[in-house]
């Protein structure tokens, strides 16, 4: 069960390197992995778990799993992160691509992706600006590669590393890769390394906002793979403090992630347009507080939720099979009762939940199964599922968390 009490840890920030740690959430038993495809639900039900233990620097307000063990993480062609088969994403990466090539004139440039995934983004970006890429992703599965900018993009099935120096990169992109890093110091003064000695680059950054997570009390959105958290202020500290100048820091897709860009300082100065108003340490200190006092309320509100409806004998459906789904299926008791996950991704289509065991089915399966709920992982895709649902002609109460 989780833990409420603050602590003091041994562990330095591996953002700032202050000792000035405090543990304020723990968890036991947690899945190492939760995007990874398991054949069976025995498979899923042993699957490894490791411990969440989440500390807080005083000093510059960056969060991390000091119980993180990077040997327990697998990125594989068995990991199926991608979110590109929802239409609300799709339309926020499209527009996203435009934006940067637009506002950094990427045309006719080298692109490097730094965990990439399977690719969409990166081919998207040398489509529309002309440009030639290379993205660097242990999980890339290069039959899934294609596209109309598919042969100017080559792709290496490696974590990033010193070696990649040599690549060719005119602008930067790493999107929803630093939270998966522990030790996110090293990798910026790696990365400024790769970097140095040539003319001022770009890159662009992109990763959830946790002060979002603790002042929602969003339990689901906390799970191993995750084992860094940034708001925008630590985020924008940590890259002034790695050599990087700040263009700008913001929020997007519904103030879930932060978006990033920054340039390195050869001919730029060293000076850091980091925006104003950005959150402050002591503003993480009040959410961190607040999620600790309120975090037992919300798992007793939750599993009381479901056990009514259990109770009551109506059926019930998690919609959003992946990290999100994982972690809100074993954080709660009650949740053993439902029986599948829905997603639109057809590669998990027959594939098990990490940990619980759920089978995970494609939406066409609710036309027979007719649940009464549907709990929605996020809910900027309540209005897509929806829509889904109608059209299947589901009668469900849809549930966002």
């Amino acid at each position: 069960m989780p833990s409420y009490s603050p602590v003091p840890d041994e562990h330095a920030c591996l953002s700032c390197g202050s000792t000035d740690v405090e543990v304020f959430h723990q968890e036991a038993g947690v899945p190492v992995n939760s995007c990874l495809l398991l054949a069976s639900e025995a498979e899923a039900r042993a699957f490894p778990r490791g411990a969440i233990r989440l500390g807080f620097c005083h000093a510059c307000g960056f969060i991390g799993n000091t119980a993180f063990d990077q040997a327990l993480a697998e990125y594989s062609t068995r990991y199926e992160e991608t979110q590109g088969f929802s239409p609300r994403f799709q339309r926020f990466a499209d527009d996203l691509a435009h934006r940067l090539v637009d506002r950094f004139d990427l045309r006719d440039r080298d692109i490097l992706e730094i965990g990439c995934g399977k690719g969409e983004f990166l081919l998207r970006v040398c489509e529309l600006g002309g440009n030639r890429g290379i993205g660097v992703d242990p999980s890339v599965v290069l039959e899934r590669v294609r596209g109309p900018a598919a042969d100017r993009v080559s792709f290496i099935a490696d974590l990033y590393r010193k070696q990649h120096a040599d690549l060719p990169a005119d602008f930067v992109i790493c999107r929803h890769t630093l939270e998966h890093i522990s030790d996110v110091a090293g990798f910026m003064e790696l990365l400024r390394a790769n970097l140095a000695g040539r003319q001022a680059t770009t890159v662009f950054f992109e990763l959830p906002d946790v002060l979002r997570v603790l002042r929602e009390v969003a339990f689901w959105d906390i799970y191993y793979e995750h084992c860094s958290y940034f708001t925008v202020g630590s985020l924008v500290r940590l890259f002034e403090r790695s050599g990087f100048a700040v263009l700008d820091a913001s929020l997007d897709y519904d103030d879930q992630y932060i978006l990033l860009e920054a340039r390195t300082d050869e001919g730029y100065g060293g000076r850091s347009a980091s925006p104003p108003g950005v959150d402050q340490v002591e503003d993480v200190a009040v959410a961190v507080r607040e999620f600790r006092r309120r975090h037992q309320a919300q798992l007793a509100a939750w599993d009381a939720r479901l056990a009514d409806l259990f109770a009551s004998g109506r059926r019930a459906v998690v919609w959003g099979a992946g990290s999100k789904g994982v972690a809100f299926l074993c954080a709660l008791p009650a949740a053993e009762r439902i029986e599948v996950a829905v997603d639109i991704n057809p590669y998990k289509h027959g594939m098990f939940m990490a940990a619980t065991g759920q089978r995970i089915v494609p939406p066409e399966f609710l036309a027979e199964y007719r649940p009464d709920v549907v709990i929605v992982m996020n809910p900027i895709y309540r209005d897509e599922i929806r829509a889904e649902l109608d059209r299947l002609r589901v009668d469900a109460d849809v549930v966002a968390v």
